[in-house]
């Protein structure tokens, strides 16, 4: 990544309460509806190579209780394997976590003590041997060595983009995209252009990184938004950054924050569609597509519903906007500095988002992708 999305992009550390591990329950429910997947290329890895070490890495792991759901899967899997082929010497499995260097490690190897016990309670001798490491840095590019690794898993990682894509000015340097933060109806189209060319430098790059670090047979699962519309200025991404658009130009207008610090805010970020993700797996020729789902989480993630109803729409608008914070604050804190005030910030974000749920209740589109590492 480059050093201006570096310094960033990673979520708000601790357990306080505006923290990412206090408010990622909408990434755990994509791990949860991705484990059959998982359970899927992890026993076929295991049968056909029966290796005695298992390499598993979850990119973009955070911290907070999802990581250690990962590891909590990749053992139960591995364990029931152990069982049903009547191993007396399971694999050991080595987890290499990953993110980039400003994630709040720490919080997460805190947290091991507890996640061991619980583990060697309700397993007891049947825990497989397994041992965690952290392994900051971006997984747009190589992490480890080649050939090292046998499963490859992410969740709600890869919309971001490595940085802030290039050409969003013109050649005097003002800003195409005066006024919003990330692709409109309004984005001229040098705006989505440069947004849609850096998916796909960052994607291919993430692909061939993975290719190069799997062994034969390697798995990749990955789990990230994406949109239904075939045009980039119709998805879910666009109106939660409309919205936050919103917040930032009404605190300008009244001369909280100077109107080109908004005008020059561009979320490194792209919702991309289901075709442009395949076209960028068959150009590059490296993995199989062994499957590719599509399904929608609601905004608010206390709301596991499946209607277009919201009960209250004021509570959902502060629960979806308590997701968002714990993600886009040191983004923002970043950019704006000391000069915005972050809780105004979040409450009128939290405000408009309330109206436009009352108005309708709006989806996140998720992909989930399965790959095999072509030989």
């Amino acid at each position: 990544m480059e050093m201006n999305a570096v310094q960033g992009v990673h979520t708000i550390g601790g357990d306080g309460e505006t923290s990412y591990a206090s408010n990622s329950r909408l990434q755990g429910k994509a791990i949860v509806r991705t484990k059959p997947m998982l359970e899927n290329a992890i026993q076929d890895i295991y049968t056909k190579l029966l290796p005695e070490r298992l390499v598993a890495v979850d990119l973009g792991c955070s911290s907070g209780p999802n990581t250690l759901l990962f590891v909590s899967h990749v053992l139960d899997v591995v364990g029931d394997l152990r069982r049903r082929l009547k191993l007396i010497k399971p694999p050991e499995v080595q987890f290499f976590l990953n993110d980039l260097p400003g994630n709040d490690f720490n919080n997460v190897f805190r947290s091991l003590k507890g996640f061991e016990k619980k583990m060697e309670e309700e397993k007891g001798d049947l825990l497989v041997p397994h041992y965690v490491a952290g392994s900051p840095g971006s997984f747009y590019g190589r992490l480890f060595p080649s050939l090292s690794v046998h499963f490859f898993h992410s969740s709600y990682c890869l919309h971001w983009l490595s940085q802030v894509p290039q050409g969003l000015e013109d050649k005097e340097g003002v800003p195409l995209n005066k006024g919003n933060i990330y692709i409109t109806e309004t984005s001229p189209p040098q705006v989505v252009e440069a947004y849609q060319k850096q998916f796909r430098r960052d994607f291919s790059t993430f692909l061939k990184s993975r290719y190069e670090e799997l062994i034969n047979e390697g798995r990749i699962i990955l789990a990230f938004l994406g949109r239904k519309k075939e045009h980039p200025d119709n998805s879910d991404l666009r109106y939660l950054f409309e919205l936050l658009a919103e917040a930032l130009n009404s605190m300008a207008s009244e001369g909280i924050i100077a109107k080109d610090k908004v005008d020059n805010f561009n979320v490194p970020c792209f919702g991309a569609s289901m075709d442009e993700v395949k076209s960028v797996i068959l150009s590059e020729g490296l993995f199989d597509l062994e499957e590719a789902h599509i399904f929608q989480s609601n905004w608010d993630p206390f709301d596991d519903s499946d209607d277009d109803l919201v009960l209250d729409y004021v509570v959902s608008g502060n629960n979806t906007v308590k997701c968002l914070r714990a993600v886009l604050e040191p983004l923002i804190a970043n950019h704006f500095g000391d000069a915005l005030q972050l809780d105004d910030l979040f409450s009128r974000y939290a405000k408009n988002i309330a109206d436009h749920l009352l108005k309708e209740k709006t989806k996140y589109t998720v992909f989930v992708v399965a790959l095999k590492k072509r030989a």
